[in-house]
């Protein structure tokens, strides 16, 4: 995996794209493979219940993350957080547990609409929990997320108020998730933080499907569910898939900003919508109604003013310590 990042700055260096651009390509690759985890998801979701694959995604990371820690152990900041590492883990499982259900419930387009709501609620939470101030320029873009999330929300005969709000809910776990990374940022190695996502993604499906195979409760069939062995060679592969495609996205992302400021980049991340839907429409979903593509673009609208405000707020915090 670590020659993932090599091989893309080789190519962009042959192009002569210039450094910034860089960012923009590496953003653009990541929201491609997260669709493209998303949409593999939906393909063997039809066979196998989210849990499990939550439980095989994360099988799959933990044997790079150790590899990496084994190679260069981790560098501790200072005093340790492990209850609030604990919760993120566990709110991050939670989180891509809602988001696979969705998947498979609302469609690729609409689930990942969604998920991409978490800067807008991610800014609110900021403001409620953290006390954070919020400019007329951010408190706007949060209304114009908001409509955004009406009009995609809107159900139809097809879709229930309970698919929706499990969507929903995925954002909504990924912004509190996020809220706890800053924290950690401070303290652990991001190898640790993640590593203790993917053991969360571990552990919290075996229980899952534990329950699941002696206490089924249908209600809850976004959170507990059965296991069963993968019985070809393409259901194995498309597990391994899942995983390699989750890591090197989460790989390009980490290193697109690095190169471009931090407002920039994570518009470009928007793009992950336009792939899964276009991913989607491959799979035979329904193209989106007109008032949820309005809906898209408002919700991509408010997202996009939300990290350039923050991002320029981090920039003047910054010159004002220089």
């Amino acid at each position: 995996m670590n020659k993932i990042y090599p091989v893309v700055t080789a190519i962009t260096n042959r192009f002569s794209i210039p450094a910034s651009q860089k960012g923009v390509f590496l953003m653009l690759g990541a929201a491609f493979f997260f669709a493209l985890t998303s949409a593999i998801s939906k393909w063997i979701g039809k066979e196998f219940h989210i849990v499990q694959l939550v439980f095989f995604r994360n099988i799959v990371g933990v044997i790079f993350i150790l590899s990496s820690i084994r190679r260069r152990p981790f560098e501790q900041k200072g005093g340790g957080k492990l209850g609030l590492l604990i919760f993120r883990g566990v709110i991050g499982t939670l989180s891509l547990y809602l988001l696979f259900y969705s998947i498979q419930t609302l469609g690729l387009g609409r689930a990942s609409t969604y998920q991409y709501t978490y800067p807008i609620f991610l800014a609110l939470f900021s403001w409620l929990l953290l006390g954070e101030t919020l400019n007329m320029k951010e408190w706007s873009a949060i209304f114009v997320g908001f409509l955004g999330i009406l009009l995609v929300f809107r159900p139809d005969l097809s879709l229930s108020w309970r698919e929706n709000l499990l969507g929903l809910g995925s954002s909504l776990l990924t912004a509190v998730s996020y809220l706890a990374i800053r924290q950690l940022g401070w303290v652990y190695d991001s190898r640790a933080i993640i590593l203790s996502f993917m053991l969360s993604g571990i552990l919290l499906p075996i229980i899952s499907m534990l329950v699941g195979t002696y206490y089924p409760i249908e209600e809850l069939d976004f959170l507990i569910g059965t296991f069963k062995w993968p019985q070809t060679a393409m259901q194995w592969f498309a597990f391994l898939a899942l995983g390699l495609t989750a890591l090197m996205g989460q790989k390009m992302l980490t290193q697109s900003f690095t190169y471009d400021k931090a407002g920039r980049v994570a518009a470009v991340g928007y793009s992950n919508i336009l792939f899964a839907s276009i991913l989607g429409f491959l799979m035979d979903e329904a193209i989106p109604s007109l008032s949820m593509l309005i809906g898209m673009a408002l919700i991509v609208t408010g997202g996009i003013l939300v990290s350039f405000a923050k991002s320029k707020k981090a920039e003047d915090i910054s010159l004002a310590q220089d």
